[in-house]
């Protein structure tokens, strides 16, 4: 359970950033050059590297190398972490509100 959070929070960390957002955004598109895929952003290569390597470092991107080009590639597995997060939030919460819901409909519950 803690390796998950951790990983969870990894992944959280990384998506707080509008730009890193947009990064998986595009990826979710298709693989991409990283050349190109700077090439949308406002900032210097170096800046947009740094982007690249906490993606990367969470796991929500992989970078492949072929000769001078390194091509970006969106690894939908870890998104997953957050859509089974965000999943069982959902649950909770409507199984909170299936609760209100009969708390306040129910004549027997109220007085």
């Amino acid at each position: 359970m803690a390796q998950y959070s951790a990983q969870l929070d990894g992944v959280f960390a990384a998506l707080a950033d509008p730009t890193r957002r947009a990064v998986v955004r595009r990826l979710g598109r298709g693989p991409t050059s990283v050349g190109d895929l700077a090439g949308e952003f406002p900032m210097t290569l170096p800046s947009f590297m740094k982007h690249v390597r906490t993606l990367e470092s969470n796991g929500l991107i992989r970078t492949i190398k072929s000769g001078r080009v390194r091509t970006c590639v969106l690894n939908h597995e870890r998104l997953a972490l957050v859509d089974d997060w965000l999943a069982e939030q959902r649950r909770l919460w409507e199984e909170r509100t299936d609760r209100l819901e009969q708390f306040v409909t129910d004549p027997k519950e109220n007085p």
